[in-house]
């Protein structure tokens, strides 16, 4: 397992009052990837007609202040931050808020699922002068150790990454009463007052993939190379594409070959590109030209190998892969994103004003934008997809999926 922090030296304190809203907030971004974050403005010191112990007390300040701008700007850069308040060893004193993540399977940079839950982590931190730190699970089996490496010490938060975590993370939330958890993908059927499963609709972020796709594919033959069916989201994304195709078929009066959806075995679904490579290299040879990428690592295997293929289209998921993956943006013309980031930080602004009450909390999905692929789709697919979006998101077009 692999570890990462970033910190900055400030002290917490709760707040509460506001009722617990479902929507999603716009965390504070990071400058490196157009991302905006609240500028730190340092006060002028005069000088002046001063005695020399002011003087000697202004120049401490000055020095103080520059340590914290120091401090904020290796922050940003992904560091962790020097300053003792910023350290681990003061989880659980009351003095700093921290939040602990653990990925699923594979890295934390993924460029999608793991890369998006981080971000959110790392925007929830600096929001509130905290502290987050993430462990890198390599195997299954290590779920619960890793998750208990950050109850030990007390973190205010711990999120854990992925359906499959969902066992570890109900049994350390009954073990840890006082500390907060966060499952991404992990439904509750009965709420628990210190566990929220952030969970989302990806059955209509795939049906929005398959309906663009059904339009664009000229062959007809449409395709998607997934993680492990043994995970609900990852079916619901697949099914999800495969009805929107079809929908977009019996609009067109078009008779298209069933979507062919591939599921990787369970082990190792969401870190083997070289098998998403392959799989996808299958399709393109038997004639699809609309190929989705839907399982971490694996998907993005995928993409790149779409890449290569002339005239192929490709579609990216959870994050804006055209970001996070841009070598696969020959051939992406969208993603079906998954709003992991905002919504890891929105909860946790609710854990923060102290008006979380566990339970699932529902985030945002949708398709992310066309880029360069905006002026090589006709206008009038586009004005289709911009008029059904909606409809779909708010169930006026059902998704056919069975959840």
């Amino acid at each position: 397992m692999e570890h990462g922090v970033i910190g900055i030296g400030q002290h917490f304190t709760f707040n509460s009052g506001m009722d617990r809203i479902p929507r999603i907030s716009e965390p504070p971004r990071n400058s490196h990837k157009n991302e905006l974050i609240s500028p730190l403005v340092i006060d002028r010191f005069t000088l002046g007609h001063t005695s020399m112990p002011e003087i000697f007390e202004r120049r401490f300040m000055i020095k103080r202040v520059i340590s914290v701008v120091a401090v904020v700007a290796l922050t940003a850069l992904g560091f962790a931050a020097p300053s003792k308040a910023a350290s681990e060893s003061d989880c659980g004193t009351g003095k700093l808020f921290c939040i602990g993540l653990v990925t699923d399977t594979g890295k934390v940079d993924d460029k999608s699922f793991n890369q998006s839950a981080w971000e959110g982590a790392k925007a929830a931190a600096k929001s509130n002068g905290g502290f987050a730190k993430y462990i890198e699970t390599t195997d299954p089996k290590d779920y619960a150790t890793n998750i208990g490496q950050f109850a030990s010490k007390n973190y205010n938060v711990i999120i854990g990454v992925g359906f499959l975590m969902a066992e570890a993370m109900t049994k350390a939330a009954a073990d840890y009463p006082k500390i907060k958890f966060i499952g991404v993908d992990q439904f509750q059927g009965a709420a628990v007052p210190n566990l929220t499963g952030l969970v989302f609709p990806e059955d209509k972020a795939g049906f929005l993939a398959g309906y663009l796709a059904g339009h664009l594919t000229k062959t007809g033959k449409t395709g998607a190379v997934l993680g492990t069916e043994v995970v609900p989201p990852v079916r619901y994304f697949g099914e999800g594409y495969r009805n929107g195709v079809a929908y977009a078929a019996k609009e067109l009066g078009k008779k298209y070959p069933a979507t062919k959806l591939i599921y990787h075995a369970p082990d190792n679904a969401f870190n083997d590109p070289a098998w998403g490579g392959t799989t996808a290299q299958q399709l393109l040879s038997q004639g699809y030209d609309v190929i989705f990428g839907a399982g971490g690592n694996t998907g993005n295997g995928a993409l790149l190998r779409v890449a290569k293929k002339k005239g192929a289209y490709c579609i990216g998921v959870d994050s804006d892969q055209w970001g996070t993956l841009p070598e696969s943006r020959p051939c992406l013309v969208t993603s079906a994103m998954k709003l992991i980031d905002k919504g890891v930080a929105a909860v946790i602004k609710t854990i923060v004003e102290g008006t979380d009450k566990g339970g699932n909390y529902f985030g945002k999905v949708g398709l992310a934008p066309l880029h360069d692929f905006s002026s090589k789709v006709p206008a009038a697919y586009q004005a289709k997809l911009k008029a059904i979006t909606p409809k779909v998101l708010n169930g006026t077009v059902k998704t056919g999926v069975k959840l």
